[in-house]
């Protein structure tokens, strides 16, 4: 193997001290240009190599932040993600991603990664059948800040940060009230993920504030994925009465949905009017267009960076213990898939 260059060699070349080398490597003032380009070139050609192990064991910090998602074949974790990186670049910070697939087991094992690669912080968004917090403890003992989004799971103990969902739900599903619709299927997901939990909540307290009973039989449990749609579009066909309304907890499903029920002849929102959730892209390029929530993924990818960078200088040791939620503001954009009226 070739021997490691350090900065012994490059100033054993040039005729510098090694402190003259460390110092222009790190930019320092003390050091004019020109000895500073010589250097930097020096250093380029014999093959020099930062040593940012050795200066992270110095500082105690690796200027890495881990992040768990669900999925990363995702429009909303792609817009999350984008604003996250955009406030870690402009404060010094990388970002190591990992994904749980939707498995606890998974998201477990990011986790312990995440701590071995010594991150100084942590992001996640849970997996569907995370049922404790209990692998985010050996962070919370070393004084590592976690901090949840948009899946912060149904646990009393949390910093988070997510939009109002039952308000959103009840939002969209009041909407499809008001165009007259009065048999409504909800799809979503697995309902131990605190956004579908709060969402079915949503829609329920929708049809009772408009004395519409519930019928456990239009809920639809889904993958939500742009496969679903043939699956879901058949449960529908079989339901007795007709229903005239349909709200998908995402709108790469809902988008799915609306392309198959267009093939089994229904007509949009004529005969059945369709509200997505999320505001992807998606929901724009369909015709016709989705009504849908807006759910600001940048945003909340800045604002969840930006506070755990905020605490990397605070006590963290009871940060679990303190129930502190950040609630975004989202809202209902109506378009053509739902408007009867």
């Amino acid at each position: 193997m070739e021997k490691e260059i350090t900065i012994y060699d490059i100033a054993k070349d040039l005729g510098v001290s090694p402190a003259t080398v460390s110092r222009a490597l790190n930019n320092h003032p003390a050091v004019n240009e020109k000895t500073k380009k010589k250097i930097y070139n020096a250093a380029m050609e014999m093959g020099y190599q930062s040593n940012v192990f050795a200066s992270n064991l110095r500082s105690k910090r690796t200027n890495n932040i881990g992040v768990i998602v669900p999925r990363l074949n995702s429009s909303f974790q792609s817009s999350v993600l984008a604003g996250m990186e955009k406030v870690a670049n402009e404060a010094g910070f990388n970002l190591i991603i990992s994904q749980s697939l939707e498995s606890k087991d998974k998201e477990i094992a990011n986790t312990h990664s995440m701590f071995n690669s010594r991150v100084d912080g942590l992001l996640v968004s849970l997996a569907s059948n995370t049922e404790s917090l209990e692998h985010f403890a050996p962070f919370i003992k070393k004084k590592i800040p976690v901090i949840f989004y948009d899946r912060v799971g149904n646990f009393e103990e949390m910093f988070g940060v997510t939009i109002d969902n039952m308000k959103a739900a009840h939002q969209a599903t009041s909407h499809l009230i008001e165009q007259g619709c009065q048999r409504i299927v909800h799809v979503l997901g697995n309902i131990k993920v605190n956004v579908y939990h709060e969402r079915l909540k949503g829609y329920k307290y929708a049809l009772l504030d408009h004395s519409i009973p519930f019928d456990e039989n239009l809920i639809i449990y889904s993958d939500l994925n742009e496969e679903a749609g043939y699956d879901i579009v058949q449960k529908i066909k079989s339901i007795e009465p007709r229903i005239d309304g349909l709200f998908v907890s995402n709108d790469a499903c809902a988008a799915s949905c609306l392309k198959q029920l267009k093939l089994e002849g229904y007509r949009i929102p004529e005969d059945i009017a369709v509200v997505g959730f999320n505001n992807d892209v998606i929901s724009r390029l369909v015709e016709p267009n989705i009504t849908t929530i807006n759910y600001p993924g940048y945003e909340m990818g800045e604002l969840a960076m930006r506070n755990l960078i905020n605490h990397l200088d605070v006590n963290t040791e009871n940060l679990l213990k303190n129930t502190n939620r950040i609630t975004l503001r989202s809202e209902l954009i109506i378009r053509e898939s739902s408007k009867r009226k």
